[in-house]
């Protein structure tokens, strides 16, 4: 596909200049009957395509979110299906996405270098019968403004029907009025095929309630998701307004935006006055209208401008969208709390998908980097990430600087280098092909990434600090009850573990790729890092790390700081700085991605269950009778202590816990797997499963009497270590490699299983 792009116009929108997103349209002559024709398609921003008036685009906000300084993406569709003999005509509409994100400002997107009016490139082919067609975006492609009067994905859209053009994307339609597109520059980017799951729908929620309020209607759909909005207007005047504004929360039974609003009013106004809206003005009649630019994440829609005949649980529904990743792992146990926490955390890390992790739905939809690295374990639990990491990976790559040095979100136009960064977040450099690697024995990111993080060890043995520690970026962040940056773990301790932690995996990738010599290198750099960490940080004879906080202690046992004989000591001070704190957790988001897996591993599951489980803050539990449906950016009590976001994924690594402690079921790698249940007292079943590539993994335990039955199910093809408090029992053994091996393994004896009453 060539670079050849056109645009409508020069000019581009903005917060007080409106520009429409624009229609374009190409008729072409086909005398023959194709047997194949294809079309490749780059619309900068957004696009929507159809073909003889029916819509065939791949998804929502398509292509693909990406600087286009680096990468800009196309689609390829065949079209053979939809051409005829004679006149057709090619539709498309374009956003302006992320090639014109203004309501970025906070970020300096306003400030972007490629920043222009939406812009498309497209080849053609068709051929049979020994003829053949082919053109590319250029002049012959007519353009007229669209209904769309002002689009942003942040900010949302203003639609106006009474300038619809029906019957635009058909043939024979009258052009009169329209002109000839515009040659557009060429952006800079290397010019790839998306090949990342599409944004899709999956479900449409109805309101549950519709409430009337403040000179408007309150829709509430039960849930805080992400996704569009469906408006259903009956019986409409022409020229009707209707203003629909999304929120997360309510504020004293109210519509509730100020969450949205973490930036001082003078330098960005838009947040007060555009942010999160959709206005519609209607032709008059019965209509139906979703937002095509932009999307939104929300529970509460507050509708302005609909008559009380018109405000009814039909006018408005919510159509949730996500990336279309394919489900891989599921767990379920005999506590309905925790089911509903484990649906919870499902539900933000769907709705923050979109394209790539993002961090919240309903104000920023960026790409930050320790976020997803954090989450990249759970997240390739419970869906199969791999086509949308390894296409992000790549954007990643091309966004680390020349000196090594990595942005806290990507895509970004040169914001997230002076802050917002550092090793916890540059890991997912190495998290995300790590990730892969164990759960799918899929190579491709390493290969991807490998000289990326050789780079980038070269450049963080040059912020080592003179005792060989590093402490560079942000830390321990979104610490329980404060601030997100008022943690109390020192950074030189996180960063320089997360430093050693990227070396070790690291070695273990470029090893399993052949590169040998690097992997040396990256696994000397792990010794270095664990020598000073050792030497700086830890207190040999109290087992105390750095300060000794809990997530000081969790991270050390977690990463393997600890000698064996240093651990128990180790282990002794985390839990006596769990019981100082009443029995709760006292972390950040990296001291909670480890905490509950260190207590499962020393025998504490019921220390880690009621920690999750109680109902006092901090807890999860506290967050379901809070009235929370997907996880909070931050603990924060009940007394006015803002959380940030309602909806965020980086504190769901309890999902995790849920499959490998509660059920027992831990994927070492693609071809092996370690059964290790905790049968803590509140439950009385629990059941896990994983789609490996060969097959499916199950693991499920009841009580049944006095005795306890555990169930594994595994392709004969993978290694199944079945581990009950001291009894191990290695199950594996070569037979039809389609066929499932289903065990049965029955080890407690009545006095055992009384070691774990229900209470």
């Amino acid at each position: 596909m060539e670079k050849r792009f056109i645009c409508a116009t020069q000019e581009y929108c903005d917060f007080t200049h409106h520009v429409a997103a624009p229609y374009l349209r190409r008729a072409f002559d086909l005398g023959f009957r194709p047997k194949s024709a294809d079309l490749k398609i780059c619309g900068l921003g957004f696009y929507r395509l159809w073909i003889n008036g029916q819509e065939i685009t791949k998804g929502c906000f398509a292509p693909y979110i990406s600087n286009p300084d680096d990468r800009i993406y196309f689609d390829t569709y065949d079209l053979t299906p939809y051409l005829r003999q004679g006149e057709n005509v090619l539709g498309i509409l374009l956003g302006n996405g992320f090639q014109n994100d203004f309501g970025g400002a906070v970020w300096d997107f306003d400030k972007a270098p490629w920043r222009s009016a939406p812009k498309l490139a497209l080849e053609f082919q068709a051929g049979g019968n020994g003829k053949s067609l082919s053109f590319y975006a250029d002049s012959r492609f007519l353009t007229h403004p669209s209904p769309i009067l002002f689009d942003e994905y942040r900010l949302g859209e203003i639609y106006d029907a009474r300038q619809e053009l029906p019957g635009w994307n058909l043939p024979s339609f009258d052009t009169t009025g329209w002109v000839p597109a515009l040659p557009a520059d060429t952006p800079r980017g290397e010019l790839c095929e998306c090949h990342a799951e599409p944004i899709r729908r999956y479900e449409t929620l109805s309101p549950v309630s519709v409430t009337p309020c403040d000179g408007g209607y309150l829709y509430d759909f039960g849930r805080n998701t992400a996704g569009i909005c469906q408006l259903h207007l009956t019986d409409a005047e022409p020229g009707q307004t209707v203003v629909i504004k999304f929120c997360e929360r309510l504020k004293d039974g109210k519509f509730d935006q100020s969450n949205l609003y973490n930036q001082p009013v003078e330098k960005y106004p838009f947040y007060f006055t555009d942010f999160s809206r959709v206005e519609y003005h209607a032709r008059g009649g019965d209509e139906t209208y979703e937002p095509s630019f932009a999307w939104f994440g929300y529970r509460y829609a507050f509708v302005l401008g609909v008559r009380p005949d018109q405000a009814t649980a039909g006018l408005l529904s919510y159509p949730v969208l996500s990336s279309d990743l394919r489900r891989t792992g599921h767990f379920s146990c005999s506590d309905e709390t925790v089911n509903r926490i484990f649906d919870m955390i499902v539900n933000s890390d769907r709705s923050n998908f979109y394209y790539f992790p993002t961090d919240c739905p309903h104000r920023e939809k960026n790409g930050w980097t320790g976020d997803a690295s954090m989450s990249a374990p759970q997240m390739s639990l419970l869906f199969d990430t791999t086509e949308s990491y390894l296409e992000w990976l790549r954007c990643i790559v091309a966004a680390q600087r020349e000196d090594g040095a990595l942005p806290g979100i990507v895509p970004t136009g040169g914001w997230g280098f002076a802050w917002g960064n550092g090793p916890a977040w540059d890991s997912v450099l190495v998290n995300l092909p790590y990730t892969v690697w164990r759960l799918r024995g899929d190579t491709r990111a390493i290969t991807v990434t490998a000289d990326a993080m050789l780079r980038y060890f070269a450049y963080i043995r040059t912020r080592r600090n003179e005792d060989g520690t590093v402490s560079v970026g942000l830390g321990d962040w979104v610490p329980v009850g404060k601030k997100s940056s008022r943690y109390d773990t020192p950074l030189a301790l996180t960063d320089s573990i997360m430093v050693m932690d990227m070396a070790n995996k690291a070695a273990e990738m470029l090893s399993a790729i052949g590169r040998t010599k690097d992997a040396a290198d990256a696994a000397s750099l792990q010794d270095e890092m664990l020598a000073s960490i050792r030497r700086v940080l830890l207190d040999k004879n109290s087992g105390m790390l750095a300060n000794g906080t809990q997530t000081a202690q969790a991270m050390g046992l977690y990463y393997g700081i600890f000698l064996p004989e240093e651990r128990d000591k180790a282990f002794g001070l985390l839990m006596t700085r769990i019981r100082e704190n009443n029995g709760n957790f006292d972390c950040g988001f990296l001291g909670m991605h480890t905490l509950f897996h260190v207590l499962s591993d020393f025998g504490e599951s019921e220390t880690a269950y009621r920690m999750v489980t109680g109902k006092a803050f901090p807890s999860y539990r506290n967050l379901l009778d809070r009235g929370e449906t997907a996880m909070v950016e931050s603990f924060q009590p009940e007394d006015g202590r803002e959380c940030g976001s309602h909806n965020h994924h980086f504190l769901g690594d309890v999902v995790r816990w849920f499959i490998r402690s509660l059920a027992g079921l831990e994927i070492v790698n693609c071809h092996r797997i370690q059964v290790h249940p905790s049968f803590v007292r509140e439950l009385d079943s629990a059941e896990a499963s994983y789609a490996l590539p060969g097959g499916t993994v199950a693991v499920a335990w009841q009580r049944t009497e006095n005795r306890i039955q555990l169930t594994v199910t595994h392709p004969a093809d993978v290694l199944c270590e079945i581990r009950c408090d001291r009894t191990v029992c290695e199950i594996h053994e070569q037979i039809n490699a389609k066929q499932n091996r289903r065990t049965v393994y029955e080890p407690f004896s009545t006095e055992f299983c009384q070691l774990y009453p229900r209470l």
